[in-house]
């Protein structure tokens, strides 16, 4: 009788193991598979590198940790990836194709004219999220490497143009 009772619950076991492996089988979906970022990876190690740089001081014509513009950080963001880009703002500006604002997405460049008389192209930003309002990585000359929103009074006034180099 122990035997029989022993060799039913080894049974229960097995069944139990078999039916398992079939629910497990069923089980491959949304929660076991991978999501897939809309952005690239190429674009995400871009601003990944750019945002090493945050709290950097602003330094003219710096590339480094040690001081930082805003073209040099877009400049050397892009070139860790082996995107070359001008080195300037300004050059920078030309590069790529324009986007329209609405359609700015992670990865675009901001340009900007900050300058009194408004009349050329000095300043540029890297959208590094788009989903609350535009975000973006630049060299500020009082704060250094920082991200801001373009819904900055400050920032939306000088604003006039975004491009996309990938």
């Amino acid at each position: 009788m122990k035997k029989i009772l022993f060799l039913f619950m080894l049974s229960l076991l097995f069944i139990g193991c078999g039916g398992s492996k079939k629910s497990v089988a069923a089980t491959n979906s949304p929660i076991i598979s991978k999501k897939k970022s809309k952005t690239p990876k190429k674009v995400k190690s871009i601003i990944d590198y750019a945002k090493t740089f945050q709290g950097t001081q602003y330094k003219y014509g710096g590339t480094t940790k040690r001081g930082m513009d805003c073209s040099g950080l877009i400049y050397t963001s892009f070139k860790k990836e082996a995107v070359v880009l001008p080195r300037t703002s300004r050059a920078m500006a030309t590069q790529g194709k324009a986007v329209p604002l609405k359609k700015a997405t992670i990865g675009d460049l901001l340009f900007f004219k900050t300058n009194k008389n408004k009349n050329v192209i000095n300043h540029v930003g890297l959208v590094v999220q788009t989903d609350d309002g535009i975000q973006f990585i630049h060299a500020s000359t009082s704060r250094g490497v920082i991200i801001s929103n373009l819904d900055e009074k400050y920032w939306n006034n000088c604003f006039v143009g975004a491009r996309r180099i990938l």
